[in-house]
């Protein structure tokens, strides 16, 4: 942090560092509370960034919470209606169960999806600023006060607030300034993220979300706005840092080894770079602490193999914004609302964590899984429930009960008897895994996490004599 002088000192009641899903979802509702809010981003919005896209019902309902579905649904995305996912040969199909009567999933770009958040929360009060770089986070004691931000003519300006929302992604400024960027649980992901978008066929199904997995490769299709698809693929992590064409070179052998996907898109025109995300980890950090809060993926992460951050940064930045509108003024019940906030996202999170990371493993289909598809290829309730897990009107428990495990692992000694020790292997570390789960599910995501230490934070800013303050 640096000691100069600093030109300019602002006051507002909430100041929100990061104004994409997370922050505009915080920002708007406080802003239509009447709350001064002001929100900062680095970049000019909108403009692209490295996302999945996917809106799952419940991420749709999100956009209905805020009162942006029908601006969203104008960009053009379809709305896919039915979700299809391939594996050892079984194809499961199946609808959607409705989340505030929406029963379809959007794959939206970001850049539009980006500027409709943003532009609703400037409409609902909120003062969003881009180009505005957070360079460092104001403390009085323990408590965070507030920002210091230099925008696109240089000038460096303050900004004091009853409470700081780092809402600026995995990277994020504000975790690292309060001292939580290390996280308190971390799992690294077995596989890397590709992905481009494609001219869609004219014949194509455009009201389908795909999904294949061939051996321990897996890849989808996701039909989006202007015609395009999503194409991502997640193959095993491979060793060594990204040169110059990799990228495209692994997309592509990883599309040529999942024939369906190269089916999908053979009629397809390929439109711009390939994107990639490598080195990839879910984790919790300490999201919430006197005067700040971490919604988004400044406070936690789940692989893309889910597609959850997109709800998950809607959500929890929503329900951030209702949950403290109205006590900014009263620092003691501020805070503890905060611990409460971070609390149920813990909770509310922790299943489907742990199924993300199951399916981030990088490995080939086990035989309970083959089983799994098998089964679901033609049990309708089966096959709803597994989407419903993804949309998070369903938990995995409802999936895995006592006796449905029995029956499937009866079944794969059933079906696979030429690979009897195997399956009797995934049988075993089935129940180690689940141990291991609940374990940590008892400990670490308890609901508690561990407090940031005050020594981590910055120190106070020292302010010049005769700064200008402007409300």
């Amino acid at each position: 942090m640096t000691d100069s002088p600093v030109p300019r000192i602002e006051s507002a009641d909430v100041v929100v560092v990061g104004a994409r899903c997370a922050g505009a979802a915080t920002a708007l509702p406080l802003a239509e509370a009447g709350r001064r809010v002001i929100v900062l981003d680095a970049a000019a919005l909108p403009s692209d960034t490295l996302s999945t896209h996917l809106l799952w019902p419940a991420g749709m309902a999100e956009l209905q919470r805020l009162g942006v579905l029908a601006e969203v649904a104008a960009l053009g995305a379809p709305r896919l209606t039915h979700a299809y996912a391939e594996g050892a040969g079984f194809g499961i199909g199946s609808t959607f169960g409705p989340v505030d009567d929406i029963d379809y999933a959007m794959c939206v770009r970001r850049t539009g999806l980006d500027g409709v958040l943003a532009r609703a929360a400037m409409a609902g009060g909120a003062d969003v600023r881009q180009r505005c770089r957070v360079e460092s986070v104001v403390f009085d004691g323990n408590r965070c006060t507030g920002v210091r931000y230099r925008d696109s003519s240089d000038t460096v300006t303050e900004i004091r607030a009853a409470l700081v929302v780092g809402a600026d992604g995995r990277r994020s400024t504000v975790a690292r300034a309060v001292g939580a960027h290390e996280p308190f649980l971390t799992v690294p992901s077995g596989r890397d993220c590709y992905f481009a978008y494609w001219r869609d066929s004219p014949d194509a199904p455009r009201h389908i979300a795909a999904q294949w997995r061939v051996g321990a490769d897996l890849g989808t299709a996701f039909p989006c706005d202007d015609g395009l698809v999503l194409s991502l693929v997640q193959p095993p992590c491979a060793d060594g840092k990204l040169g110059p064409g990799e990228a495209e070179r692994r997309y592509t052998a990883a599309v040529r080894r999942i024939p369906a996907l190269a089916d999908r898109l053979a009629n397809c025109e390929r439109v711009g770079r390939v994107r990639s995300a490598v080195g990839i980890a879910s984790y919790f950090r300490r999201s919430a602490g006197p005067g700040w809060a971490l919604p988004g993926d400044a406070g936690h992460f789940k692989d893309p193999v889910t597609a959850q951050g997109i709800r998950d940064a809607l959500h929890y930045g929503r329900t951030l914004a209702e949950a403290v509108a109205d006590i900014l003024d009263e620092p003691a019940v501020l805070d503890a609302a905060l611990t409460q906030w971070e609390r149920t996202r813990i909770l509310e999170c922790r299943d489907i964590f742990h199924w993300t990371n199951r399916l981030a493993r990088g490995e080939a289909m086990r035989p309970l899984e083959i089983e799994l598809y098998r089964r679901a290829e033609v049990d309708t309730e089966l096959a709803e429930i597994t989407t419903g897990i993804f949309s998070r009107t369903r938990r995995p428990t409802d999936l895995y009960t006592p006796s449905r495990a029995l029956r499937l692992g009866w079944n794969a000694l059933r079906h696979q008897r030429g690979q009897l020790p195997v399956v009797l292997a995934d049988m075993a570390r089935e129940v180690r895994d689940g141990i291991a789960e609940r374990q940590i599910t008892r400990t670490t995501l308890r609901g508690n996490p561990p407090r940031v230490a005050p020594s981590t934070h910055t120190p106070l800013t020292s302010v010049a004599p005769g700064a200008q303050h402007v409300r």
